[in-house]
């Protein structure tokens, strides 16, 4: 699996434990993970960070991404601007599953100063291990697809 994560100087400490505990999945489970920063706590703009993540979940570059700002309300609003992602800022374990099980979240957001990083690898781990169910849900997703379809139509 191919995972994008960034953050902003906000997240930069969460990022880098989830990174690292990413890291300790690879030799477990096969995952690529590509860091597309910040590098440090310097301030910088995250919609930077959120389009190029984005942008590479909705050209099939990445799998997944992960993204970390203060709150995880700014990247999901960027990350959600890309026609094809959907992105779900999630906080417990049931926003982890349902982001992936009924919403078929590419993209989660979490915010670096309202969770906890042993939180974060626990919620990372749930939604990586969850599967879109499709079902009553596939409706619901399609009508997401379409309104994508019918502000940015390919």
């Amino acid at each position: 699996m191919r995972i994008a994560i960034g953050s902003d100087e906000s997240g930069f400490q969460l990022k880098e434990a989830l990174r690292a505990y990413l890291s300790e999945q690879i030799a477990v489970e096969m995952v690529e993970v590509s860091d597309f920063g910040v590098y440090d706590t310097n301030p910088v703009d995250y919609p930077d960070i959120a389009l190029q993540v984005a942008e590479g979940v909705a050209a099939g570059e990445f799998d997944r991404g992960i993204l970390i700002c203060g709150t995880g309300i700014g990247m999901a609003i960027v990350a959600n601007k890309v026609p094809g992602v959907r992105a779900a800022q999630v906080y417990d374990p049931y926003s982890a599953v349902r982001a992936r099980a009924s919403n078929n979240a590419q993209i989660i957001t979490l915010g670096g100063l309202t969770i906890g990083i042993e939180v974060a690898k626990s919620l990372v781990g749930t939604w990586l291990k969850s599967e879109y169910q499709g079902g009553r849900s596939a409706r619901k997703v399609a009508k997401i697809c379409a309104i994508d379809e019918k502000y940015h139509p390919t």
